[in-house]
């Protein structure tokens, strides 16, 4: 019997009928069952569901996010996140699909910072710069996960203790993650730091996102909503130059909904560069709700599926999947070139070489402070012709 655990909810004698389709509600749950092992470990799957049939696999894997099943139009389930068959798939190439990135996500210039007077020194994994934690980041090590039913929904938190001197960086981690559906049609993804030495964290969730479905093609035909007037420049190396530019103007702007597409040629292949997006914004900040605010809507026309994201970052990194060459997927998918895209809320990439340049936000987390990164992704369906 694969299954090794159960959690679940006693619905009402009217809920209590299961069913495939989403316009029926379901007794939400969770169940866990072995996936393999990593590193002479024993790695796990567990599967979230909500009343409205919605679905989410995660594992103690780089906390991945192997899949999620949102309600469709067509009164079905659709896997709107692309992954790998097996944990096996995942160590072999990761992608980063789904994973929590850090302890510092996206790009420190030349693998090095200077803190407290100490020049640390990271792996240089990407060209000349350090990338989503290095060589065996956050994504690639074996967290410790505990499931549980909230008022909010099924949740499974993971926990991971990163060593001082780990990766090249300072300090003791104590990182923990939580992913929990609601009946709202949503996932949360809360992320939570301490340190006993002063370190930047900077963590930042990282699925590819096709809401036709992770084997549908091109994602290039989305239509995407940045509530975001201004970026932040890269250098030739996709390292931050320091300033804050408008988006006027340029293929950037999204600050109205467009087509991912539309202005692609204008972002074009460069030596090594595939082209496409891959950039920072500068999160606006007026559309609040609660303590979050929004950060993205992205929109497949055809198939009538919305995802809203809200977090509390500064930032949200825009990346079109320009690195995708084919990488096997599940279920026989192949990933091509544009095939989804990322959208990660985070702080701003090599903030801790831009310590005190205005604008910027500090990633350096002190001991007795707590670090909080909290994201929604709401999804919601309008009929289809």
């Amino acid at each position: 019997m694969n299954t090794i655990h159960t959690l679940a909810i006693l619905a009402p004698l009217m809920l209590a009928a299961t069913c495939a389709l989403a316009s029926t509600p379901v007794a939400p749950g969770i169940s866990v069952a072995p996936w393999g092992t990593v590193d002479g470990k024993d790695v796990h799957l567990w599967t979230m569901k909500n009343s409205n049939g919605m679905e989410a696999q995660v594992t103690d894997y780089g906390t991945i996010l192997v899949a999620l099943k949102v309600p469709d139009a067509k009164r079905g389930l659709t896997d709107v996140v692309l992954g790998r068959s097996s944990v096996a798939d995942y160590v072999a190439r990761t992608q980063y699909f789904g994973c929590t990135a850090g302890r510092c996500a996206n790009r420190i210039a030349g693998g090095k910072f200077t803190l407290d007077g100490v020049t640390s020194t990271l792996a240089t994994n990407n060209g000349p710069n350090h990338l989503h934690g290095g060589v065996k980041g956050f994504d690639k090590v074996m967290w410790t996960g505990v499931a549980s039913i909230t008022e909010e929904g099924p949740c499974v938190t993971f926990t991971y203790r990163s060593v001082d001197g780990e990766e090249g960086y300072p300090g003791n981690v104590d990182a923990k993650v939580v992913y929990t559906i609601t009946d709202a049609n949503e996932l949360k993804v809360d992320m939570y730091a301490t340190t006993d030495k002063a370190t930047p964290v900077n963590l930042a969730h990282h699925s590819y996102w096709n809401l036709a479905g992770h084997g549908s093609g091109s994602a290039l035909e989305h239509t995407l909503m940045l509530p975001a007037a201004q970026y932040t420049p890269v250098d030739a190396t996709l390292i931050t130059t320091g300033e804050i530019k408008p988006v006027a103007g340029t293929p950037l702007d999204f600050t109205t909904t467009k087509v991912i597409g539309k202005d692609f040629a204008q972002l074009p292949p460069v030596k090594e560069d595939p082209g496409g997006y891959d950039h920072n914004f500068v999160l606006d900040r007026k559309v609040v709700k609660g303590s979050l605010w929004l950060s993205a809507v992205l929109c497949d026309p055809k198939s009538g599926c919305t995802m809203e994201v809200w977090s509390n970052q500064s930032g949200i990194q825009f990346y079109s999947g320009n690195f995708l060459d084919g990488v096997p997927g599940k279920d026989g998918a192949v990933y091509a070139k544009n095939s989804a895209v990322c959208l990660e809320t985070q702080m701003f990439p090599d903030a801790i070489n831009k310590r005190g340049v205005a604008g910027w936000p500090d990633v350096v987390l002190k001991p007795g402070a707590t670090y909080e990164h909290h994201m929604v992704h709401a999804f919601s369906t309008t009929p289809t012709k």
